[in-house]
């Protein structure tokens, strides 16, 4: 190796250093940790043993009974990662079905009245994350707005249970990572030129044939962006949950926090955080395979 080549590697080493440590501190090395807290002991008042244990991981998918000493499936655990992984994936479907036409009505406003457009979409983001999941709890609440109407137009004789259910920490969800599918599909589509659809009209294809073989091809990095930025956070969702499920609809994040807080058994939280990051990484790992399959069939 030349010395030219030599000094480009080690400028490129010195210019990366600084991100490279930032990515070990704050990322690889936490991980880390929750990884080896995994495989250990838990203490009898919180906190960890320092001896070999799987029983975390155990813990994770299985049961001892108390009496019988027999191992069961965890069936509370299991049901708590299938409603985690479905009420994701239909939040990820509801944010893409109301956010895409969003993004499309404002890419296609007139350029000085698209910033008014999107200052709407992020002035939720302006508002703490809590105070909004209070405000949706205030519309599902058996005297809240919704049961009002419902009331006054005589549809229902009582108010409807909708809080503290899957339906209300759905909606809960969608309302607050809909901006998060709205500003990555809205930034691809506003490099679109729409004379390409036009054209398509012009030789007459229908506005189906428009949508699918026109728009979507081209704004397709933008759909894949929001997918991912809705699907990660609300599949480790914790305030939304636990604020409109009312401590009953838990989901993983609600079920990690328990363990480190009033179950006091850190060797399972830990084996459920890696969990959590194992069902994330094959999602996004299999999103992207599918992703580069299409693109070598074209």
């Amino acid at each position: 190796m030349s010395n030219s080549s030599t000094n480009i590697v080690r400028t490129r080493t010195l210019l990366l250093a600084p991100a490279t440590f930032i990515l070990l501190i704050a990322a690889i090395l936490p991980l880390g940790i929750v990884v080896i807290y995994s495989f250990l002991t838990p203490g009898d008042y919180g906190g960890v043993v320092w001896k070999f244990s799987t029983d975390g991981w155990v813990r994770v998918v299985a049961k001892r009974d108390m009496f019988t000493s027999e191992i069961g499936f965890a069936t509370d655990n299991l049901m708590i990662f299938w409603r985690s992984i479905s009420l994701s994936i239909v939040t990820t479907i509801l944010t893409l079905i109301v956010g895409f036409p969003i993004a499309y009505f404002i890419a296609t406003r007139p350029r000085r009245t698209r910033d008014v457009w999107m200052l709407l979409v992020m002035i939720p983001f302006w508002t703490n994350l809590l105070i909004r999941t209070f405000a949706i709890m205030q519309l599902f609440r058996n005297e809240g707005t919704v049961n009002s109407i419902l009331l006054g137009l005589g549809l229902v004789d009582k108010p409807l249970q909708m809080l503290y259910t899957d339906f209300a920490v759905l909606v809960g969800m969608v309302y607050v990572y809909l901006p998060l599918m709205v500003l990555p599909i809205y930034s691809a589509m506003e490099r679109f030129d729409f004379r390409i659809a036009e054209a398509a009209y012009d030789l007459y294809a229908p506005r189906s044939k428009v949508l699918t073989k026109v728009i979507l091809p081209i704004v397709k990095p933008g759909i894949v962006a929001g997918i991912i930025l809705v699907f990660v956070p609300s599949l480790g969702a914790y305030v939304t949950p636990r604020v409109l499920g009312g401590g009953k609809q838990l989901m993983l994040g609600n079920l990690i926090e328990m363990q480190f807080g009033q179950v006091r058994n850190w060797p399972l939280g830990a084996a459920l955080s890696i969990t959590l990051v194992v069902v994330v990484a094959i999602a996004l790992f299999l999103h992207a395979r599918s992703s580069n399959n299409v693109g070598d069939s074209k």
